[in-house]
This record gives structure tokens, C-alpha cells and sequence, in this order.
């Protein structure tokens, strides 16, 4: 399930619009839905309790594109991803 499936149910259930910084990578979120899938398939009733912070404000146009059907789902490859890791900047007693 993506990110983006994962909020706009949590949006569904609870009303409340999680940002993607919130969930640092949508581990959280992730977890706390596995979680009340695994209570549903067995009938356990728990709380579950995961954090939620940010501000979304860098998000909000990706969710426009999202629920638009702009967005595509890929995976940049190494070679994609090499000027950027090139760009950064040394740090001297990190990178030694």
C-alpha cells in the first residue's frame, strides 16, 4: 500500500490529513495499519498509539497530484542517483 493509500484511509477513518514528513518514510503509519489489520483478522480489540508531527506544508501539491492520477510510482537507479551523492558536500572527520 502506498504512502499516499495509507493517509487518505487514516484521512477516511479519522479525519486527520498526515503529511508524509510526519511518518518519516510512512514507518508509523505502516505499522500502526499492519497492526489493526492483524487485530481485525483475529478480533483483538487494542489502542494503537503512533506519533504524528510536521507541518505538510511541502506536501499538500503532492497529494493534489496524487488524487489527481499525475503521480507515477519509480525508483530512481544508481546511475540516476550519482550526480546527487557527487554534489554533497565532504565532512571532514566523517568521510576520512
Amino acid at each position: 500500500m502506498s504512502c499516499f493509500k495509507k493517509v487518505l484511509l487514516l484521512l477516511a477513518i479519522i479525519g486527520v490529513n498526515m503529511v508524509r514528513e510526519s511518518f518519516g518514510g510512512d514507518e508509523k503509519l505502516r505499522g500502526a495499519i499492519d497492526e489493526a489489520l492483524k487485530c481485525k483478522e483475529t478480533g483483538e480489540t487494542k489502542t494503537i498509539l503512533f506519533g504524528l508531527t510536521g507541518t505538510g506544508y511541502f506536501d499538500m501539491t503532492a497529494y493534489a497530484a496524487y488524487n489527481e492520477g499525475r503521480m507515477s510510482d519509480s525508483v530512481p537507479t544508481d546511475e540516476e542517483l550519482q550526480p546527487s551523492i557527487d554534489a554533497l558536500p565532504t565532512i571532514p572527520g566523517i568521510q576520512e
